[in-house]
């Protein structure tokens, strides 16, 4: 068999690049295979350097929710670029966005520009600790908040133990300052509030946690993290980055009615580019340098390239009222795959909210990672590479979420369940 040009381009990456990918999921380890590489994208559709066009659900990870490079972003993008790359100065596109921001989501009154998600996770923590004045943070299984050091962390061995490097390089000194907990187990977080709640600075959660596939929190839950940091003196920081302005303007804390003191922000805001934000209330906000002592700063932070891509898009989802259309495709692609998989008789989750979701091959609710870990992974594999095969492109992990985007069409819809209703009819 020739070899294709996706083979080359990985052999020749591998030479130069650790893995040949410059982030790990790009890989394909989760489903034994190596990457494609793409040429181009457009609408809901990614075509590879072989000239394969695929429907996508992963549109780079979730900032491209009006589908791959839409007309009025590359419009935008390419006026603003006549005036300038990068400034390294205040410009009026940054003043736009915190403002637009600050509308939408009322629990954040000042917000900060960074660019990416870990930077901002990163910097939330910094700022929590430094406005309470503790060193310790909880996070939960399964919640990813980015790759700093204080967060690659993995549970400890009981429920009070403290986390243990998750990564070679990440020193047994920082991993003591995290403690981490199973999601949605209100016991062991009343248990290590008890022992360690006038240490602890903050809490940090995925909204709805979605780098375990996609888990809902129980009836309750949110509100008992509200509860038990207030009467602590700890904060909560809501990491919004995949979820924030996806799911509605005010994120999932609008959902869920929520009120976070720290939220942190990214993927959509940036209409395609690298950004990240992170926002609260002022005076949480007012410690951040030059007013306060905490020390955060970035040189390309507000680039005026990104902040004009993710006002575009933002304005766009409003005046479209796309909230309601990519609800309503995301049902359609959830209750097909029940459909089919009830027919088939094969034990099956499917978690789905307005235009994200996740196939399990488990016969049990999802609650947390462990439940997650449960799943099927040898058929979720033969799936990805029939609907690969097929002209689907589904996430290479079974760890992921997928992704809708306004572009994505009901026929888009029908003909992915199509496809998948083919590939588990031949096994």
């Amino acid at each position: 068999m020739n070899e294709t040009l996706s083979q080359k381009l990985f052999a020749k990456a591998k030479t130069v690049i650790p893995g040949g990918v410059n982030s790990p999921v790009r890989a394909f380890r989760n489903v034994d295979g190596d990457p494609f590489f793409v040429r181009r994208a457009k609408g809901a559709r990614i075509e590879d350097v072989d000239g394969n066009s695929l429907i996508d659900y992963i549109g780079s990870w979730g900032p491209n929710i009006l589908g791959h490079a839409p007309n009025s972003i590359i419009g935008a993008i390419h006026q603003a670029a006549k005036d300038g790359i990068s400034y390294g100065i205040p410009n009026p596109k940054e003043v736009e966005m915190a403002q637009l921001i600050t509308e939408w989501v009322p629990s954040v009154e000042k917000v900060r520009m960074v660019n990416s998600g870990t930077e901002a996770t990163m910097s939330a923590i910094r700022l929590a600790r430094g406005f309470t004045g503790r060193d310790k943070i909880v996070k939960f299984e399964g919640c990813y908040h980015g790759h700093a050091d204080s967060l690659l962390v993995a549970a400890g061995s009981g429920a009070l133990t403290f986390g243990e490097p998750d990564s070679a390089g990440v020193p047994k000194s920082f991993a003591n300052e995290t403690i981490t907990l199973p999601y949605n187990d209100v016991e062991r977080l009343e248990e290590v509030f008890a022992q360690f709640g006038e240490q602890i600075a903050a809490i940090i959660v995925e909204s709805y946690p979605a780098n375990a596939g996609l888990v809902f929190p129980r009836e309750g839950y949110l509100t008992k993290l509200r509860e038990i940091t207030k009467a602590n003196g700890a904060l909560v920081i809501f990491d919004e980055v995949m979820t924030g302005f996806r799911l509605a303007k005010g994120g999932v804390q609008e959902l869920e009615n929520f009120d976070p003191d720290l939220t942190a922000m990214g993927k959509v805001i940036g209409g395609g580019l690298p950004v990240g934000a992170f926002g609260g209330r002022a005076d949480i906000m007012d410690m951040l340098a030059p007013d306060g002592p905490v020390y955060q700063a970035g040189t390309l932070s507000g680039n005026p390239l990104a902040m004009t891509a993710g006002l575009t898009q933002l304005r766009e989802l409003e005046q479209k009222g796309a909230y309601n259309y990519l609800a309503d495709i995301g049902a359609q692609m959830a209750d097909g795959l029940r459909r089919i998989f009830t027919e088939k008789g094969m034990p099956h989750r499917v978690n789905q909210v307005g235009s994200m979701f996740c196939l399990y091959f488990v016969d049990e609710e999802i609650v947390n990672v462990e439940t997650v870990q449960k799943q099927d992974f040898e058929t979720f594999k033969k799936l990805f590479w029939g609907c690969l095969e097929a002209g689907v492109y589904l996430a290479p992990s079974p760890y992921e979420t997928g992704f809708i985007s306004a572009a994505h069409t009901r026929g888009d819809i029908d003909d992915t369940l199509d496809v998948i209703e083919q590939v588990v009819a031949k096994w």
